[in-house]
């Protein structure tokens, strides 16, 4: 988890993002092979979800103070988004145009798969792995899983019972007041979830981190993806009411 955070930090100065941030447009950078692959998921995400889904939003986040901007004298273009970025077969990236990346809405899935996976190859065989709103499950449970909904004062909190799966939950509530928070749509780069609480089941924690966001960008037409990842989605409004979208895992 520490190596997947070190190269993939919008924050840290060396990390692969930090690089790519840094290259002229066109300029090959190479990364590690588990930032190429998160670089690869979010660009299939990106296509299969018509640009709702787009790790290019970071430049409204930096607009906004939610994320400080890169070192770096490339001028932003407006309307790069998802398309402009190409990775190799080497692991190779360049950008066709200057953007920020930000992986903040799948990289801490993805580091929670491999903790996963390192426990396994430990032979534990019944784990939990909570990075704090995402966490995956080892061994068949039951595992009982209470969902913050970001509600200030909740009466009760909703549980899930799951076996072996991976849950994540995203909220923009704490950021309600301010009016914009951490979550912006891919294609209208708006800030979303201010008034939602969504939490989705899947089998791997890169998939439902991602899948978060996408729900509150989709809302009810996020059910086919959904179905395609074997995922299912809990959606919470404003007055408490609760949405399933997808197929229960």
């Amino acid at each position: 988890m520490t190596h997947v955070h070190a190269r993939m930090s919008f924050h840290e100065v060396d990390s692969d993002l930090s690089r790519i941030h840094a290259a002229a447009p066109g300029q090959r950078v190479i990364v590690d092979a588990q930032t190429a692959q998160v670089l690869r998921e979010a660009s299939l995400l990106g296509k299969q979800t018509h640009g709702a889904f787009d790790i290019t939003v970071a430049a409204q986040l930096v607009a906004w103070g939610l994320l400080p901007a890169p070192n770096g004298n490339a001028a932003l273009v407006g309307g790069a988004n998802w398309k402009d970025i190409d990775i190799d077969d080497e692991d190779g990236v360049r950008l066709r145009r200057p953007l920020w990346i930000d992986l903040g809405g799948l990289a801490k899935g993805y580091a929670v798969d491999r903790a996963i996976d390192a426990l396994g190859i430990r032979d534990i065989k019944h784990a939990c792995v909570n990075a704090g709103g995402d966490l995956r499950t080892l061994g068949e449970g039951p595992h009982i899983v209470a969902i913050a909904t970001g509600q200030r004062h909740p009466s009760h909190y909703p549980v899930l019972e799951l076996a072996e799966a991976s849950v994540a939950s995203s909220s923009g509530r704490a950021f309600s007041e301010a009016g914009r928070g951490p979550h912006v749509h891919g294609r209208r780069r708006y800030s979303m979830g201010l008034t939602q609480s969504v939490t989705v089941v899947a089998r791997q924690c890169v998939h439902a981190d991602a899948l978060t966001k996408v729900v509150m960008a989709m809302g009810m037409q996020s059910d086919a993806l959904l179905r395609h990842f074997d995922a299912v989605a809990y959606l919470q409004d404003a007055t408490g009411g609760w949405t399933q979208i997808g197929d229960s895992v």
